[in-house]
């Protein structure tokens, strides 16, 4: 796993533990310095296919960390 998806894993569960909901893709790329929200979805589509995490919609809103 590369560090810039570490630290997006780190985003969602920090966020997650503090609001109780995920964080929007820009919102994930405002604390892991990415201005791009396809490079974001991009990583986030990397970590789902690892496992790390999963969507129950289309929207990377929806996203849960798996277990």
């Amino acid at each position: 796993m590369s560090a810039r998806q570490e630290a997006i894993l780190r985003t969602i569960r920090d966020w997650i533990a503090e609001t109780g909901e995920s964080p929007s893709v820009q919102q994930i790329g405002e604390k892991v310095g990415l201005s791009s929200t396809s490079s974001v979805a991009y990583q986030l589509d990397r970590l789902e296919a690892r496992g790390l995490i999963s969507r129950t919609g289309h929207r990377w809103r929806s996203c849960r960390l798996s277990t």
